[in-house]
């Protein structure tokens, strides 16, 4: 199936709150991977099915662990899950253990591909640099995460214009791009208008559409019934978003031993 990189430009835009609400509203059953550098957010929201904490030892970092040396090792020994069922990769606690990580990344970017399902991968904010990089490389789509405000807009742009060349955007046989605006769904200018900005700044990507921001309403939606889902504005907003962000992905996926990851 597919691996799905999302990060931000710059700060919190909700990355965290679209890769959850995504998961929950997925045609199929996704894993989620908490990879945040700078510390996961996932488990500290969510609970297990029996209303207890996720355990933080078991995730991210001992999946890394149990991958250092090139060996193998089962995802599904390392996933935990959250209290709708959906299966998580939990984070690290705080960017020291990423230290931890060393130089399993690569591993960890190639198990996850390799997944028989859908991963949905909260990379936390894209920097030059960035320790998660071998799993966006990896990745069959990259989607950028951003409020739909002017300073936040022109941050994406600038990102957008230090990735061009690295991830090759537009490029055939590349990473494919996109961006989700996080705010008003019912704001179609800020969508038209990043648009054009990005078309002249000369990385036409698409942007997939604005989903809700409402963070109480992400965990409604994971244990609401259908009918209850169809009447959220967050689903709503997520639909049209699904499909183009599966669509990107399917374009890539299911040739990964092609890809190199770096």
């Amino acid at each position: 199936m597919s691996l799905i990189a999302f990060a931000s430009a710059k700060g919190s835009p909700g990355v965290t709150q679209t890769v959850t609400a995504l998961a929950a509203s997925w045609p199929t059953d996704p894993v989620v991977a908490d990879l945040d550098p700078v510390g996961g957010d996932v488990a500290l929201r969510s609970t297990a099915p029996d209303g207890t904490p996720l355990e933080t030892e078991r995730g991210l970092l001992s999946y890394a662990v149990a991958l250092r040396g090139g060996r193998d090792a089962a995802l599904d020994d390392h996933l935990q899950l959250l209290d709708d069922g959906t299966p998580v990769l939990a984070g690290v606690r705080s960017p020291a253990q990423v230290q931890g990580l060393g130089m399993a990344w690569p591993s960890v970017a190639r198990g996850l591909a390799a997944d028989p399902r859908d991963v949905l991968a909260d990379c936390g904010r894209i920097v030059p640099g960035t320790p998660v990089g071998p799993v966006i490389e990896a990745a069959d789509a990259l989607v950028l995460v951003a409020r739909s405000e002017v300073e936040s807009l022109a941050h994406l742009r600038e990102r957008l214009l230090g990735l061009r060349e690295p991830l090759r955007i537009s490029s055939i046989g590349s990473v494919g791009v996109g961006v989700v605006l996080v705010g008003d769904p019912g704001d179609r200018r800020s969508r038209e208008d990043l648009e054009r900005l990005l078309a002249s700044a000369g990385v036409p990507v698409p942007v997939f559409g604005t989903v809700a921001y409402d963070p109480k309403a992400v965990r409604a939606l994971r244990t609401a019934s259908p009918r209850a889902q169809r009447r959220s504005l967050l689903f709503r907003s997520l639909v049209d978003v699904t499909s183009r962000i599966r669509e990107l992905a399917g374009a890539r996926a299911g040739g990964y031993d092609e890809r190199q990851v770096v």
